[in-house]
């Protein structure tokens, strides 16, 4: 009987090499599929955030996602250590290789963060089938401060008075090390403030609006994570009536200079019934005249505090007062019962010889200097730190916008360009955009009590403060 068992096996052994090879191939294949498939991709997304936030309520982080294949989603979360908060998390609908998240993290969000550091973790996946089809992941983190305390304000110096309609100036400080904002606070107007020799010292000139019945001052300094401090300017006030006139329309009035000034405007042209005419002058193209003037008006320019000293304002030698600040004057046709128009007169009128000259009292930069409907041509000066002059209905003027200026330099003659029935100057001074009283600045004992010992006031006690 012949034996084939050798046979047999060699066969077997055979089949099951072959079959081990395949296998082989098959896992080599496979291997090579998710080793070089873009679906096993294993380049982990990056994430673009910056090291560090203050806390703000309300904040919204802006965090930057990239892939190389597709993003898949992301999770924010804010950690102490001991304890996280989810803040944030999104899965995108659509395959992104590029994206910018906002993180908002909830106003009320700072009643569950104690004070301190906290960082802010963001994860980010892909789509990547690695890691058994959960992808690649990222994880960036920044510190997150929480503040709590408020910024250090205190007064420096101040004017001892002001009047309803009038100007003052203030020194104080104001430090923190998250400072996001400092600014005066007077009603529903706000004032700029300019550094004041030192760091974390500040200095403005601020104004009373004449219409407004009361004064409530108050310097204002907030943080980069909202805390807010207030404190109130103990200034003396002075409560001022202004007058208040009637004044009757002719139709030689009406006919003449309010024809003639309509033509300049396309609303006021418009208007063929000539009462419909002047009010559209007095109220509307007023309007228009007053917003170019406070657009060039509202900003504080810096100044040399060692310097800067301002002398009494005499634009025009030897001028008489024809017409008062502040005057609420009613504009009626034929009786009383027919008033047609109102307005406010927001400075000085002055009146001497024809085509007098008008010089500026203070070095300055002229910032504008042309036509203004109803101030007629009017040079606008800066003389610094929120201080500015207006000279209206002249008949020439002497200086071009950009045109830097020195004290006593004739910049224009007196006119009736405009709204104006007789030679004379409008003179009028703003303090960062907000006529006042240019009889202040027409004082000099009111300049020393009210400016200059003020910066001389605050000086000394700065130098003491620094010195310490």
């Amino acid at each position: 009987m012949r034996r084939t068992y050798g046979y047999g096996r060699r066969k077997k052994s055979r089949w099951g090499l072959w079959l081990g090879v395949i296998v082989l191939l098959l896992a080599g294949a496979a291997a090579a599929f998710v080793m070089l498939s873009p679906k096993f991709e294993r380049v982990p997304p990056s994430i673009s955030m910056k090291k560090s936030y203050i806390w703000s309520p309300g904040q919204t982080i802006r965090v930057t996602l990239r892939d190389n294949h597709a993003l898949s989603g992301y999770q924010a979360l804010l950690s102490n250590g001991s304890k996280q908060l989810l803040v944030a998390s999104s899965r995108f609908a659509l395959p992104l290789k590029e994206t910018e998240v906002a993180i908002e993290l909830p106003a009320d969000l700072g009643k569950k963060l104690a004070g301190g550091r906290w960082r802010l973790i963001v994860l980010a996946t892909d789509r990547s089938l690695w890691n058994f089809g959960e992808g690649n992941r990222a994880q960036a983190s920044a510190t997150l401060l929480v503040d709590r305390e408020p910024p250090e304000v205190a007064l420096i110096s101040y004017s001892p008075s002001i009047v309803r309609g009038g100007s003052a100036m203030v020194v104080f400080k104001a430090v923190d090390p998250h400072l996001k904002e400092v600014y005066l606070q007077v009603g529903s107007r706000r004032f700029e403030v300019l550094p004041y020799r030192h760091k974390g010292y500040w200095a403005t000139l601020f104004a009373w609006p004449f219409q407004d019945k009361g004064l409530d001052a108050r310097v204002v300094a907030v943080d980069r994570s909202g805390n807010r401090k207030e404190v109130p300017i103990p200034i003396d006030t002075i409560y001022k009536r202004y007058k208040v006139s009637w004044i009757a329309l002719s139709d030689r009035f009406l006919q003449g200079k309010i024809a003639q000034i309509a033509r300049r405007d396309p609303k006021a042209a418009k208007a063929k019934d000539p009462l419909a005419r002047f009010k559209a002058v007095n109220e509307g193209m007023r309007r228009a005249n007053e917003k170019l003037i406070h657009r060039y008006t509202s900003k504080p320019t810096k100044v040399d505090f060692d310097r800067w000293r301002p002398h009494p304002f005499y634009p025009l030698k030897g001028a008489k007062l024809v017409a008062d600040f502040g005057d609420e004057r009613h504009y009626y046709y034929k009786d009383r019962t027919r008033e047609v128009s109102r307005s406010y007169h927001l400075g000085y009128d002055l009146a001497s010889v024809r085509h007098a000259p008008i010089r500026s009292s203070n070095d300055a930069m002229t910032v504008f200097a042309g036509y203004n409907g109803i101030y007629g041509k009017m040079p606008i000066l800066d003389h610094g730190f929120g201080l500015y002059t207006l000279y209206g209905h002249c008949s020439t003027l002497k200086v071009e916008a950009g045109d830097p200026v020195k004290a006593g330099q004739v910049i224009a003659r007196t006119g009736m360009t405009g709204l104006a029935l007789g030679d004379h100057l409008h003179f009028g001074i703003l303090i960062q955009g907000v006529e006042v009283l240019p009889m202040d600045w027409l004082k000099a004992n009111w300049i020393k009590s009210h400016i200059v010992q003020v910066m001389e006031r605050a000086d000394r006690l700065i130098r003491r403060q620094t010195e310490q």
